[in-house]
């Protein structure tokens, strides 16, 4: 060939083209040899075979942590060579329990899993989503925690805690000697800090809406007063969002401190990059080390997704109930199932003019997507039709039996004209959406689904803009957690409800607060009871979680997140 006729393939100058092939022979990848005089071709000879080039790449790729371009070469390059399944048996390999050693030092116990979502923020004041809360809860520590095994509160920063009879003065009482994971030792001037910083302009300062001041009274003695009672106040610091931050975010920038954020948990964030966080073991953890030695999360996109089944000691979780078309682990491995405390539903935007203004077409829409028949038209993971919040809750209301005749009669009062509604779905909800415009446009209702990402997840006009969404709520502690569902900042309820309902709600939730238990559960019930009766808020189904194991991965439960507890995993060798 000539060296123009490679600029051209090369879309460069032939200058340039002398560059890349200087480059190319240093790298031992080819051999070029120029044509002496005019007339004589030069001759090119590629050095490495494209298969084992190609997957070379790949693994390099994956080994920085960039899985999405490591895909991308394959899927480009590898169509007619067998790198790709040659790349996907490597990586079965290169995911699970490793045992990785440096020269001269322990072999350490590495857990290493993808997920297929981003992190969209690990700072407490703005954590909204489960996987980000349950991230939180690995790396920061809180006053006290909930355990769900025992169903009490259990001491954490704080090994004692008090309130007076009224309900609106708390005092916790710190642990000495609890260290944040550069070294320095955690006070109730942190906790102080913490909880300032909480109450500012964050979605996350509903947890400090009743608080009058905040004060810490000596090194490891933290009160707080409140402006009305709060009888399960202790409840509100066992939430993520109240995990405690360094002062004055230890003297970094905002911004650099979110680059790799410490806290007092039992792991420390080693790296934190777009396709990786990788977590190692905090020696200096007050309740005790972890056993495993690090933890790394690496984030691929959904396509890239690999069959796990083949992952050594790992977690296998399915969204769904595996069927017999799908490939399931060995007989061996362990099984846990869980019904996500929680569940799925679709929320009315009131702040926007269009039929949802009408209670007679949001009650004829809640009739038409029958939940029964969602769970049998889709199947997996939709366990179980939804009334309420809380499942137990939905297995002792009744669905009510599909009726068109009623469908006919509410949709004439609503006197809808044929608008389309804008329809908002999370890109995880995207075959729930899917299934609710086709099961609308049977009945005429026109709806126009808007897409949303990861990347847009913290951009509320996307879902501003909607006239409806579906989206999914997880209840991890309980009453805190409806709460939270109603007065975080960035929750749908705060874009989507009216004004008038908003303060009447704020205003039960008060009363609530100042309850025994019984008369907690009836008014946030009565809140509930409201939402469901307007059809604000239309209810479709509990998710059921199902995880499997293998039998040398112990310490495994499912936390109220669903997500597994990194400080207890261990491996018990040749299991």
């Amino acid at each position: 060939m000539t060296l123009e006729e490679l600029a051209d393939a090369l879309y460069c100058t032939p200058r340039n083209a002398k560059l890349i092939l200087r480059k190319l022979a240093d790298d031992h990848l080819i051999e070029w040899s120029p044509g002496r005089g005019r007339g004589n071709r030069s001759r090119l000879s590629f050095k490495a075979d494209k298969e084992p080039l190609l997957l070379e790449l790949s693994r390099g790729l994956a080994q920085r942590g960039d899985y999405k371009q490591s895909f991308e070469l394959l899927n480009e390059f590898g169509h007619d060579s067998s790198a790709k399944p040659k790349f996907l048996d490597w990586l079965n390999g290169h995911f699970g329990y490793q045992q990785e050693k440096l020269e001269g030092a322990t072999a350490s116990d590495i857990l290493r899993f993808p997920v297929y979502r981003p992190v969209v923020s690990l700072d407490p004041a703005q954590v909204n989503y489960a996987f980000d809360a349950h991230l939180v809860r690995q790396i920061y520590d809180r006053l006290v925690r909930f355990d769900e095994k025992l169903e009490r509160i259990v001491p954490g920063i704080a090994h004692h805690w008090t309130s007076n009879e009224e309900g609106t003065e708390w005092t916790f009482y710190l642990r000495k000697g609890v260290l944040f994971h550069d070294g320095r030792e955690l006070t109730s001037v942190d906790a102080a800090f913490t909880f300032e910083r909480l109450a500012g302009d964050t979605p996350n300062r509903w947890l400090m809406r009743g608080v009058a001041a905040v004060e810490p009274r000596g090194p490891r003695v933290l009160r707080f007063r409140l402006h009305r009672p709060n009888r399960i106040f202790d409840r509100f610091m066992c939430s993520a969002a109240a995990s405690i931050l360094p002062k004055d975010l230890a003297g970094r920038e905002e911004a650099d401190f979110w680059q790799l954020p410490i806290g007092s948990g039992p792991f420390r964030l080693a790296a934190l990059t777009p396709h990786l966080i990788e977590l190692a073991s905090f020696a200096n953890y007050y309740a005790g080390r972890a056993y495993l030695d690090g933890v790394q999360i690496v984030i691929m996109p959904e396509d890239c997704l690999t069959d796990p089944s083949c992952w050594p000691e790992v977690l296998h979780t399915f969204d769904t109930d595996p069927s017999e078309d799908e490939k399931k682990p060995d007989e061996n491995w362990q099984r846990l199932i869980k019904l996500c405390r929680g569940c799925t539903m679709v929320t009315w935007n009131l702040n926007r003019l269009g039929p949802q203004q009408s209670e007679a077409f949001r009650r004829a829409v809640r009739m038409i997507l029958h939940p029964p028949a969602m769970i049998e038209d889709l199947g997996g993971e939709r366990a179980l039709p939804a009334a309420s919040f809380r499942p137990e809750v939905s297995a002792s209301l009744p669905i009510g039996a599909y009726d068109p005749k009623r469908i006919r009669a509410a949709l004439r009062e609503s006197g809808y004209d044929g608008a389309v509604l804008r329809f908002g779905a999370h890109e995880k909800y995207e075959t729930d959406a899917n299934w609710i415009a086709n099961r609308l446009a049977e009945w005429g209702i026109n709806t126009e689904i808007v897409v949303t990402t990861w990347d847009q997840v913290t951009d509320s006009s996307c879902i501003q803009e909607t006239d409806f969404t579906i989206s999914g709520v997880v209840f991890a502690e309980d009453e805190v957690c409806e709460i939270e569902h109603y007065e975080h900042g960035a929750c749908i309820v705060q874009s989507f409800l009216d004004e008038e309902r908003l303060d009447w709600i704020l205003n039960r939730i008060d009363a609530a607060l100042t309850a025994d238990a019984a008369g907690r559960r009836l008014l946030l019930r009565e809140i509930e009871d409201r939402l469901r009766d307007e059809a604000v808020i239309l209810f479709l189904h509990h998710r059921q979680l199902n995880t499997y194991h293998h039998p040398s991965l112990r310490g495994v439960s499912l936390n109220s997140l669903g997500w597994i507890d990194f400080q207890n995993l261990w491996f018990e060798k040749n299991a």
